[in-house]
């Protein structure tokens, strides 16, 4: 089982990062997922979260018309789509798959916003 992330970086306050999120090894289909991210010093927190076939998305306030999260269920990956961005949203930034079952998390990337 892999979920590797991709698409962190340095930006500048107001830019746009596009995360993706591949995954391999178990049925992507099937299962919820969801990005998270975790500043230095501070809990790890929900963002984003999308269900199995897209149809119904979450956001965290903090995020709620900035972020936009999606799925390619053919490419087996998620993705998170972050515009508007702010310093405080710099963090590490993982993806998360969940079933009933089981539960996978990403390694993480990163992103910075500052000028």
């Amino acid at each position: 089982v892999q979920l590797v992330e991709s698409g962190g970086g340095l930006v500048q306050p107001g830019g746009s990062l596009r995360l993706s999120c591949a995954a391999s090894g178990f049925t992507f289909r099937s299962y919820v997922m969801s990005w998270y991210r975790q500043a230095p010093g501070k809990e790890r927190e929900l963002v984003a979260s999308i269900t199995t076939t897209g149809s119904i998305t979450n956001y965290a306030d903090s995020v709620k018309g900035r972020f936009s999260i999606s799925r390619d269920n053919a490419k087996n990956t998620v993705y998170l789509q972050m515009n508007s961005l702010k310093p405080e949203d710099t963090a590490a930034y993982y993806c998360r798959a969940f079933s009933n079952t089981n539960r996978y998390w990403g390694q993480g990337t990163q992103v910075t916003v500052s000028s």
